[in-house]
């Protein structure tokens, strides 16, 4: 079994039932989810001029090799709707790999770690609650250390659902 951080994210919709759904397909196709950050909602980036999301990180083990699983993530992807319009764009469902184990990775469908996990506030808080001591490979710093150097300030508070 291989231990892969994902996040999650969604600003379209009911994005809470989106998240939601989307954790319930990896687990039932893609492997065992064993930790789940708090729901936080973050300010866009990149595209500021669309709604907040919801983010939240899974550490999921799974069998499936980095290539294929972002394969499988993109089919999730499909299947609840994403629609690539513009890039930073509101979507229904975003699930990115941000580690895969300490691989280093770099093809057309997938780069490991993800290659802007160090300047992304709205990746990094909910990491962090889950894994605060993960060693990024290339970078040689806990998540914890990027989090306290992140120059993105952008706002992103933890998200209580009723």
């Amino acid at each position: 079994m291989s231990t892969v951080y994902l996040l999650t994210g969604s600003n379209l919709g009911h994005s809470a039932a989106f998240l939601a759904e989307a954790a319930s397909q990896i687990e039932q196709k893609l492997g065992k989810i064993v930790r789940r950050s708090s729901l936080y909602e973050t300010a866009p980036w990149g595209n500021t001029n669309q709604p907040f999301f919801l983010n939240q990180v899974l550490v999921l083990e799974t069998l499936l090799d980095p290539e294929p699983l972002m394969r499988s993530l993109l089919d999730i992807e499909n299947n609840m709707g994403r629609k690539r319009a513009e890039k930073y764009g509101p979507r229904t469902i975003d699930i990115d790999q941000l580690f895969y184990e300490n691989k280093v990775h770099n093809s057309d469908i997938l780069v490991l770690p993800h290659p802007e996990i160090q300047n992304r506030r709205f990746a990094l808080v909910p990491l962090q609650e889950v894994a605060p001591e993960l060693i990024h490979p290339l970078l040689h710093k806990s998540i914890t250390a990027l989090l306290d150097t992140c120059l993105d300030h952008s706002n992103v508070q933890k998200k209580i659902l009723l």
